[in-house]
């Protein structure tokens, strides 16, 4: 059964740090709903209402462009091993680019990834629980790299010009902001 919580508990704190690969969801006012699923060691949580995410180079920038236009968002953890849980993670985002003040402060947080775009600051409103019995197991056997591989050889002017021509509108037109110091 479902159980919903205002905040981060201890027992959900640990299954969520437990997760290799988490979903996030977002979605404009008016297009289409955006799912996407995450890894690279990308998540952490400040407290038991407030999670970071650290977003790198894609092939596109929906996120970005959602939370402009509508700052909703959803991320999923499912348990792949051990017991089956759900975990749906309810919240309103905030964009920190590498030239916003605060985000040296984060950044710390987190890995040091090449292509690092954006880090989502979440400021968690709820959080649901279901029993994830229907989800299959799978095997953890480490992270790809090829994504990292791709931006350390492009470098950084190679990025920034990634971003001009793949990165500044989402695939309904609206901007992402990328390029705004």
């Amino acid at each position: 059964m479902a159980k919903f919580y205002t905040k981060i508990t201890s027992r959900l704190e640990k299954f969520m740090k437990a997760q290799k690969m988490f979903f996030v969801a977002t979605a404009p006012k008016e297009g289409r709903i955006n799912l996407s699923p995450k890894g690279m060691d990308s998540f952490r949580i400040l407290n038991e209402n407030r999670i970071i995410w650290l977003n790198v180079t894609g092939s596109g920038n929906e996120t970005a462009a959602h939370i402009i236009n509508n700052n909703r968002i959803t991320m999923m953890m499912c348990s792949f091993e051990g017991a089956p849980n759900i975990l749906r993670i309810y919240g309103k985002a905030t964009e920190i680019k590498p030239n916003d003040k605060n985000w040296n402060e984060l950044a710390d947080l987190l890995p040091k990834l090449p292509g690092a775009r954006q880090i989502f600051d979440i400021e968690v409103e709820g959080l649901q629980t279901s029993c994830g019995m229907s989800i299959p197991f799978y095997e953890y056997k480490g992270e790809r790299e090829e994504l990292n591989e791709w931006a350390e050889n492009k470098g950084q002017d190679g990025i920034e010009t990634y971003w001009k021509e793949k990165n500044t509108t989402s695939i309904d037109g609206f901007p992402t902001k990328i390029l705004d110091k």
